[in-house]
């Protein structure tokens, strides 16, 4: 019995598998465009939702600290039972006396801070700025999921195209053999022709795997990033495209220190970091605080009996503490510098990837236009080395080499347009374009 419960068990798990295969293998293409699957993921991504969650955490953080300069109210109640015992016994009874008494006591107490040598207000200028950071670390999320989907996207394209290039070498390769099989049952050519083009297509047919298996790879990682299943099936909408980019060098680096999300983060660190050798620096001041109190207590329930009430003003100061306060203050001030270092560096950075980013834009657009003329002369030295193959002047070697030459040309050509795209992408990032979340 248990035997035919488990084979009915995994029959079921079994058709259930492939009702659910059935289902993703019928489901219509998704039709993705650049803009569409920057829009899913920065509504989807992990990433940005961390992010969010984060800034919200430090959102509350800075109103709970703002809210600690003002009035705090308590209320207390607490019941006791207590007494003595008396070893003399009650002659009546026959019982020692045990006195007990019961206790309740009610009260109100509430306190505010009038001053703090800069403590109150050190911390919550910490909370500020470190919610500040946070705004401009979900910013900087946005940007950088945008990257992410927008590389992924076009690594789809760039991968299509290659599988493209991939069948239009294989094919080109089948009806060369073909031409060879005919010439070779006539007796014009050699048997070794034969075998050469054999061999050129097998590789060709191997490369057409790896380059349709990279673009499966391209599509998950995509649907990844933009939320959707891994296996779903997208359509592009849009191929791979040169615009010509007319910003200047200067104006990009000029724009990013104005907008680059990192720099106001590291900013606010350094304002972060001021505050706290304040706070550190509270610890030589003294603390005074302001008390009221109204309190209840009797015998018996609910303990409203007896009242007595109070007002007063507190004052602390630290005396002596063996140089705890001294290394707080020392350990603030390299805090501050450490950030002030880390401002610096980061500036220098984002102009460096600016830099980077540029030149290899105008890399990658010298590279597009010498790759056209490439692509034109491979496929005119391919056209020529068939037809003297085909009048019996040239030889099956050249047509094979003219032919990896035509499939290296537009493979150059299609990364080029794939590496313009993309440094054009992390040019954006580099220079903290802002992006619009609808």
């Amino acid at each position: 019995m248990f035997k035919y419960h488990k084979r009915k068990h995994l029959l079921m798990a079994t058709v259930l598998a492939g009702l659910v295969s059935m289902q993703t293998a019928f489901a219509a293409p998704v039709e993705v465009t650049l803009d569409k699957a920057v829009s899913m993921a920065l509504k989807t991504n992990p990433t940005v939702k961390i992010s969010e969650a984060e800034s919200e955490a430090a959102e509350g953080q800075k109103d709970a600290v703002k809210a600690s300069r003002w009035f705090t109210i308590n209320f207390n109640s607490d019941f006791s039972r207590g007494g003595y015992y008396d070893p003399v016994t009650n002659p009546v009874t026959n019982i020692p006396s045990k006195g007990l008494q019961d206790t309740y006591n009610n009260g109100f107490s509430a306190s505010v801070p009038l001053y703090t040598g800069g403590k109150l207000s050190g911390t919550i200028e910490q909370a500020v700025q470190n919610y500040r950071a946070s705004e401009y670390g979900v910013a900087e999320a946005y940007q950088a999921v945008k990257l992410s989907a927008t590389d992924a996207f076009f690594t789809v394209l760039q991968t299509e195209n290659v599988v493209a290039l991939s069948q239009e070498s294989v094919d080109r390769l089948k009806a060369h053999l073909n031409n060879v099989n005919a010439q070779y049952q006539v007796g014009v050519v050699a048997k070794v022709d034969v075998l050469r083009s054999e061999v050129e297509l097998a590789d060709a047919e191997q490369t057409l795997i790896k380059a349709q298996n990279a673009h499966d790879l391209a599509v998950a990682n995509l649907n990844n990033i933009i939320g959707l299943p891994h296996e779903s099936e997208i359509v592009v909408a849009e191929k791979l495209g040169y615009e010509e980019y007319t910003n200047a060098l200067e104006n990009c680096i000029t724009f990013a220190l104005a907008n680059r999300p990192e720099l106001y983060q590291a900013e606010a660190s350094v304002e972060s970091a001021k505050a706290g050798v304040k706070v550190a620096r509270a610890g030589y001041l003294p603390q005074v605080s302001a008390s009221a109190s109204n309190k209840w207590s009797s015998h018996s329930w609910p303990g409203d009996d007896d009242e007595n009430w109070g007002v007063g003003i507190g004052l602390s100061m630290n005396v002596f503490d063996s140089g705890v306060t001294a290394g707080k203050v020392k350990s603030a001030k390299a805090t501050l510098l450490k950030a002030e270092e880390t401002y610096r560096k980061t500036k220098d950075e984002i102009q460096l990837d600016v830099r980077n980013n540029y030149l290899n834009l105008r890399e990658a657009e010298k590279r597009i236009s010498t790759a056209q003329v490439a692509v034109l002369k491979a496929e005119e030295d391919y056209h020529i080395a068939q037809v003297r193959y085909q009048a019996g002047v040239g030889t099956n070697l050249d047509v094979m080499d003219s032919q990896v030459a035509l499939t290296q040309a537009k493979n150059n050509y299609v990364q080029a347009l794939y590496d313009y795209n993309t440094s054009g992408a992390s040019l954006e990032k580099a220079m903290g374009v802002p992006v619009s979340v609808n």
